[in-house]
């Protein structure tokens, strides 16, 4: 059976290697080209609703002019019956009548040229919206492509972590409980290297070198005594 610290610095060798899976997954290439796609169709679809609320905008105005216009023609033809039909025989009546009815024409020619103005300004956004429908569906048939590969490429790295993860808890059950848990408070706080190598004068850590004094001591030291790298405070596996 292995010594502990042997033991831990294979548990440090698979935890190094399972955050490197880790790193690989979430770098892979095609998640910066999936994350570009993705920007540009949140920046299209908010460019759409900002368009669609103009539209809005623009459509209520045509209806309301149409509503106006509907409504000054029926004014206009109720006048015009009237004046035709020998209904109003006083004069002053037919002339107030007929004076209406110049203005509501000139009054409904006026409407119309603002519903005209308005279907203008409908137009283009019409077709800014057909275009942006093409074009969503062209991301989305990107970010399709994108994600297959990247799917693919999390459950081969998954199924590779997993084999990891499974022989570092084998390791792992092996160990003292106290150095283990050591272990891991150091990892956690010495980003992920909580174990390290006495390589010569130097710890595999921090790759600093320590005083020949100190390594001397550490050699010296029982093999199954925790030594602790007076740079960087990792555990040292001579």
């Amino acid at each position: 059976m292995s010594a502990p610290l042997d033991l831990l610095l294979q548990v440090q060798e698979l935890d190094t290697a399972a955050d490197q899976l880790r790193h690989r997954r979430q770098t892979l290439p095609q998640r910066a080209e999936l994350a570009a796609v993705e920007a540009q169709r949140a920046e299209l679809d908010a460019r759409s609703s900002e368009v669609r609320a103009r539209r809005g905008e623009l459509a209520a105005q045509q209806q309301v002019l149409e509503d106006h216009i509907e409504s000054s023609r029926r004014r206009r033809s109720t006048l015009e019956s009237q004046l035709y039909g020998g209904q109003v025989a006083a004069a002053r009546d037919l002339q107030a009548m007929n004076d209406e009815v110049r203005n509501l024409a000139a009054h409904i020619s006026a409407l119309e040229d603002r519903e005209l103005e308005v279907m203008e300004a409908i137009e283009p956004l019409d077709g800014e919206l057909q275009a942006a429908e093409v074009r969503r569906d062209e991301l989305d048939g990107a970010a399709a492509a994108l994600r297959r590969p990247i799917a693919e490429q999390e459950t081969a790295i998954d199924a590779e972590l997993a084999d990891q993860l499974g022989q570092r808890s084998q390791l792992a059950q092996q160990l003292p409980a106290d150095l283990l848990t050591r272990y891991e408070a150091l990892r956690s706080r010495l980003g992920g290297t909580g174990a390290a190598r006495l390589v010569g004068n130097s710890c595999s850590g921090c790759h600093l070198t320590l005083p020949s004094m100190e390594v001397d001591r550490i050699r010296k030291a029982p093999p199954d005594t925790i030594v602790t790298c007076e740079q960087c405070g990792r555990i040292l596996v001579r």
